[in-house]
């Protein structure tokens, strides 16, 4: 398959153009292993809606109050803008590495890497959050809701251990896991919102619960200040549909399943919040929910379904906790070896198995890091792990930005020659990108303050130190990786030699 690179200028201040290069090295990954219904599964499942909607709608409402639903609408437009970002992209360069790769292609080497940073530190930074919910909620269901820390903590652990273990084992593995687990989730989903609506529309709503309005629709309520910290929040809500296209290369019609799919995924995915945010909001009120913000569906749980049938909505976010969860570990272990594939990073990540065709070292790295980091973030503080989740906003908003501001300057010279090149190449990116380097400049700023997060250090929020700190921690690695990795830094991108073998284990 033809794919596109940069070409150096051939004068200073020269712009670069677009020029075919060879075909995309061959990582080692099992080529046409999924088709574009398995990538539509992973692309929903990656943005885990039970356990976002558990996580986070009650921050938001606590924000926005009744106006979440429009949030939640509104956030979507860039999603679906940054969406036909990735797909444009693809097209051309159907590389696992995804934003690694094509910031590096556009905008040179270092941007490129630190585009893979953003993929990889969100992913491990989420991963304490989605573990310390999967440790809860399994002792939850078996009736040990009341066991301690160690014990929450533990099971979280095991909890990635049995999930590393699922992705290494390869790819046909992950996506029929997948596809069960979202069939479950979703049902669960539709079968509370349904009885939601039902019971607030029969007069048997909680106290305080919320008559539907048309200005639910809107999102404004005349603060930018709230518009972004809701719209950050909402972001993190859809993030996730992206892993269709960390999958790329493992996938049939590798130039144009990944992003249909993940055009696909993002409209499914705003007609599932927006039913369950409108049904939450019906049924509870926005008070409760803003009270209950830790876990919304698992403080419904008993009051709309019963208790017993509620532990079906427990097990519905267990099961979407331990589907991000996986689909975590994914994306980030073939952004680590597009990285070393590309001597970006030390040779061997790119290990592969010689049988389940997957990235051996860069998996299980994966999962060892994402479980010494929750490990240490539970022992530092629950505070600090609460605010990890609130965090990753940032470096999603960073490094979805990047990648639409990477496809119009890719496609610079491609944007005249027709209107639909125009837009979906040119417009769409770049307003995806400009909201959410908005969003990211603006929460940057409130979330500077201590009072804005649940820890703080020096007067300074624990949501910024984290989400920004990343960042920093990302400039500093890089640095001391080109002096170690100099070709790549000197090169960026290119074919790989000739002849050249993956190494296999």
């Amino acid at each position: 398959m033809t794919t596109l690179t940069i070409a150096e200028p051939s004068a200073p201040g020269s712009t670069p153009a677009l020029a075919s290069a060879p075909a995309p090295h061959d990582k080692g990954l099992r080529a046409g292993a999924i088709g574009l219904i398995s990538s539509v599964v992973i692309a929903v499942s990656s943005t885990a809606p039970a356990y976002s909607m558990a996580a986070t709608l009650g921050l938001i409402v606590a924000v926005v109050g009744v106006h979440s639903p429009g949030t939640l609408i509104v956030s979507f437009v860039p999603m679906l803008c940054i969406a036909y970002a990735f797909r444009e992209l693809n097209k051309a360069d159907p590389d696992c590495g995804t934003t690694f790769t094509w910031s590096a292609r556009a905008f040179g080497p270092r941007t490129g890497w630190m585009g893979g940073w953003g993929i990889i530190a969100a992913d491990v930074i989420v991963m304490a959050s989605l573990s310390q919910i999967a440790g809860r909620y399994f002792l939850e269901l078996v009736g040990a809701g009341a066991a301690g820390t160690f014990w929450v903590t533990a099971v979280g652990v095991a909890f990635i251990a049995l999930l590393t273990w699922v992705c290494y084992r390869g790819i046909e593995v992950s996506a029929r896991l997948q596809q069960i687990l979202l069939v479950i989730e979703v049902g669960v989903l539709t079968v509370f919102a349904v009885v939601a609506l039902v019971k607030a529309g029969t007069g048997h709503a909680l106290p305080g619960a919320a008559h539907p309005s048309a200005r639910w629709l809107d999102p404004w309520t005349g603060s930018f200040g709230s518009l972004s910290n809701s719209f950050l929040l909402a972001v993190f809500i859809y993030w996730g549909w992206d892993c269709a296209l960390s999958v790329n290369e493992e996938t049939k019609d590798s130039a144009r399943t990944p992003g249909r799919a993940a055009i696909m995924a993002t409209l499914v995915l705003v007609a599932i919040f927006a039913v369950i945010s409108a049904a939450c909001l019906a049924y509870a009120g926005p008070a409760f929910l803003a009270a209950h913000s830790t876990d919304v569906l698992g403080a419904m749980a008993s009051s709309v379904l019963g208790s017993t049938p509620g532990k079906l909505l427990v097990l519905c976010v267990l099961i979407s906790t331990a589907a991000s969860a996986q689909t975590a570990i994914m994306p980030t272990a073939r952004a680590v070896l597009a990285m070393s594939a590309h001597r970006a990073l030390p040779g061997w990540f790119a290990r592969m198995h010689s049988r389940y065709r997957t990235p051996t070292v860069a998996t299980l790295v994966m999962g060892i890091v994402s479980a010494l980091f929750y490990v240490l973030l539970t022992a530092v503080s629950k505070n600090v792990l609460a605010d990890s989740a609130a965090s990753v906003g940032l470096l999603i908003a960073f490094y979805y930005g990047l990648t639409g501001f990477a496809c119009v300057w890719f496609f610079r010279r491609d944007l005249r020659t027709s209107a639909h090149a125009f837009l979906v190449k040119g417009i769409l990116p770049l307003f995806g990108g400009l909201t959410l380097l908005g969003a990211f400049v603006l929460s940057v700023k409130s979330y500077w303050p201590a009072a804005s997060s649940y820890s703080s250090f020096h007067g300074i929020g624990g949501i910024f130190l984290i989400g920004v700190g990343s960042l920093v921690i990302g400039m500093i690695v890089m640095l001391v990786t080109s002096r170690f990795i100099p070709r790549y830094f000197a090169d960026g991108i290119a074919a790989p030699a000739q002849g050249e073998e993956r190494t296999t284990s």
